[in-house]
């Protein structure tokens, strides 16, 4: 059942996850604090949050969330807890919240809010599902809550990296080191690649709208469907012959969903929203397609040098000099062959936006951006693949 289905309840979803890997009902009982490869028991509320409610109306129903998930904290006045606005995403709104216990603690954590039909870009199943095994593995902030419209999570204290950071070859290697670790965590559920599944998905949903405006929808009607889908095949079959490992990947792996806390050189990913099994190469060329920024400058997508410095801190994190030349030849071929499955995963994902999102954005201008830059790199990547495949040395 994906998210978009109604009447998925995450709170429900959690109950149904954490009977993954359970035994009988004794070994249940005694258990009950424990869960599957060390996940603990997570707090869940059926308590729902209205986010079209202004920012001061919003605050109480927030604590009374936090009272209602962490009991310790039920009795505490209101006074004891303050909240901030820490950034308003496309896909959701983050806030932090403070709290003053009565020991006299400052604890503080984080509430993300869903955005509005954001159920039609991302599963929240899936997400749910994957949050807490990779924050047992210790990847992003941990979990500490759930409820209906959102999550609770431990409060990190890093910077967000800005995307010419990701270029720094420092950061770089420590980002290489970072996602290889993350591609060996095991979530529980089918390891079937989900990138294509997840691309037809958006290209039937991107296909049928219909646009009150008249210049977005004069604008739509230039794009042909017909075009883009036979694109997606013909990408779907070279890639195929590629043979690509499938990985748990993150799928989003920019600069926003990248902190660091200089002090301690410590690197966090963040935000699972995307994250899937999908293909190892699409996951480093969906990052390498970041370092545009937020011009969307694509010229400043990684030379093969720095791409190698990257591959080689991923493949070999303890010794990267020591990775064979065949090995990044196959890794830099499979990553600038996805390079076009990113392109084309979020122009459509952006013509969905278009139409269902309240931001203030030119998500079909963003469609065109990215689908021209499909347009624009598919015969130089094509060849390099088809070459590669024919035996001939890139």
């Amino acid at each position: 059942m994906g998210a978009e289905e109604k009447g998925w309840n995450p709170v429900a979803a959690m109950e149904e996850i954490r009977e993954v890997g359970r035994g009988a009902p004794e070994e249940r009982r005694k258990e009950k604090e424990k869960e599957k490869d060390g996940v603990p028991s997570i707090p869940s509320s059926t308590k729902e949050i209205d986010i079209s409610l202004p920012f001061a109306e919003m605050k109480p129903s927030i604590i009374d969330l936090c009272k209602d998930l962490f009991r310790k904290w039920s009795s505490l006045d209101n006074s004891c807890f303050s909240i901030e606005t820490v950034s308003g995403g496309i896909t959701n709104l983050l806030l932090k919240v403070s709290v003053k216990e009565e020991s006299g603690n400052d604890v503080s954590l984080t509430v993300r809010l869903y955005g509005p039909n954001t159920d039609l870009v991302i599963d929240r199943k899936r997400e749910l599902q994957a949050i807490p095994y990779l924050s047992a593995a210790g990847f992003g902030a941990k979990l500490l809550g759930i409820f209906k419209n959102g999550i609770i999570q431990s409060f990190i204290n890093a910077r967000t990296l800005s995307p010419s950071d990701m270029s720094n070859p420092k950061i770089a290697a420590e980002i290489a080191k970072q996602l290889y670790k993350f591609h060996q965590v095991d979530i529980p559920g089918s390891r079937e690649a989900q990138l294509w599944n997840d691309v037809f998905k958006f290209l039937e949903k991107a296909a049928v709208l219909q646009f009150d405006d008249n210049e977005k929808q004069a604008k739509y009607e230039t794009i042909s469907f017909k075009e883009i889908c036979n694109e997606i095949n013909a990408l779907k079959e070279l890639t195929d012959l590629l043979n690509a490992p499938v990985v748990f990947a993150h799928n989003d792996l920019l600069s926003g969903n990248l902190m660091l806390n200089d002090e301690e050189g410590k690197l966090y990913f963040i935000d699972f929203e995307y994250g899937s099994y999908s293909y190892r190469g699409y996951d480093i060329a969906n990052h390498f397609n970041e370092y545009a920024g937020f011009d969307c400058d694509y010229n400043l997508y990684p030379e093969k040098n720095v791409q190698c410095h990257f591959f080689q801190n991923y493949l070999r994190p303890d010794r990267p000099h020591e990775v064979p030349d065949k090995d990044l030849e196959a890794l830099y071929i499979e990553t600038n062959t996805f390079r076009l499955a990113s392109h084309i995963y979020w122009a459509l994902w952006a013509l969905i936006q278009a139409k269902v999102s309240p931001i203030d954005f030119d998500y079909l201008c963003y469609f065109f951006l990215r689908y021209n830059e499909y347009k624009k790199e598919k015969e130089a990547c094509f060849f390099l693949a088809q070459k590669y495949l024919s035996g001939s040395r890139v």
